[in-house]
């Protein structure tokens, strides 16, 4: 099997928001080349009794998508509608040119350049399970379907979380996704009706019931999250009374806004990036119960007055603000 890679050239602070402007443009998943400093739990993951020390971060990243590509010179890659389709190679760099270009008119996204080429025989959707082992958040343990439980776990673990992220975003080892899950954990009873923004692989609404959430709704832009939400639902025990899955922008789309519903969620949870924070949360005071709480976060502490504002200016009262490493959690009630 051959595949095109496009290698974009840019800065940590953009691989985020890159990754997430491009699956809309059918390009899934990506893999990040930084010199970003490990985190301890990231050097706790690696099992590695021979760690390498990191070496000198100079800001650079580098992003490589994947598309399969075949005899005829034709790429496939998902639409909109989770359908495959075929492009050429021109069409697709012409259209990341584009999403660079508009980044850029707002954002420092780095050299922003673009270089294309092609490989054999990889297993680049899968490779990066070497690197995804259980962890905990707290007294909650996170096991991928490929690793087993030990003794210890039995014991330590208070809830178990089953997961295979599959290729939509979303494992849970991310500190925004660790702001959110204490977060949840604080509110949630057995009378909420959760609203997860930007669900993913599912993580926050699976775990919301588990902690004992009555019902979740979760919408994503990504297609993609079909099949992962799916799986982790069945590994979990979740059926589909109790989580249903739309996909749609709830910032843009007023069918998807009425298909959600108005003021009938305890909870709505958005741990998306600040550039859709800013105009969802006007948006979220509509289809919240009075009393409902907000949470956020995807938050970089550099966007953490802005989005704290856009809460207040929409009418929340702030409860908590809470960090982790360079991310930060804003929760706020409905007066």
């Amino acid at each position: 099997m051959k595949w095109m890679r496009f290698r974009i050239r840019t800065n940590e602070e953009s691989e985020d928001i890159i990754i997430s402007t491009l699956s809309e443009i059918g390009l899934e998943g990506a893999q990040i080349e930084d010199h970003a400093p490990l985190t301890a739990a990231e050097r706790e993951q690696m099992f590695s009794d021979d760690m390498v020390e990191d070496e000198e971060n100079d800001g650079i990243a580098y992003l490589n998508f994947f598309a399969e590509i075949d005899d005829r010179q034709m790429l496939t890659i998902t639409d909109d509608d989770g359908k495959k389709i075929q492009k050429t190679p021109e069409e697709i760099q012409t259209a990341i040119r584009q999403q660079l270009d508009e980044l850029k008119q707002y954002s420092d996204i780095g050299a922003g350049t673009i270089s294309v080429d092609i490989t054999q025989d990889i297993d680049w959707i899968n490779n990066w399970k070497q690197y995804f082992h259980k962890f905990y958040i707290d007294d909650v343990l996170v096991i991928p379907s490929w690793e087993e439980l030990d003794e210890n776990d039995e014991k330590k673990a208070k809830k178990i979380l089953h997961i295979d992220p599959g290729t939509a975003f979303g494992t849970g080892m991310h500190e925004t996704t660790q702001l959110c899950v204490r977060q949840l954990r604080k509110y949630v009873n057995a009378e909420t009706e959760l609203l997860d923004i930007g669900t993913g692989s599912g993580v926050l609404s699976i775990l919301a019931l588990m902690f004992g959430a009555g019902h979740a709704v979760g919408t994503d832009l990504d297609p993609c999250t079909i099949p992962a939400v799916h799986e982790n639902m069945l590994a979990n025990g979740i059926s589909g009374k109790q989580f249903e899955l739309l996909i749609g922008n709830m910032i843009d789309d007023q069918v998807v806004r009425d298909q959600v519903g108005y003021e009938k969620y305890d909870i709505v949870a958005a741990n998306i990036l600040p550039i859709v924070l800013l105009p969802l949360t006007p948006l979220i005071k509509g289809h919240l119960k009075k009393g409902g709480i907000y949470i956020t976060s995807g938050i970089i502490a550099e966007k953490e007055e802005a989005v704290r504002k856009a809460h207040e200016e929409a009418g929340f009262e702030i409860l908590e603000i809470h960090h982790q490493g360079e991310w930060v959690s804003i929760t706020s009630r409905k007066n």
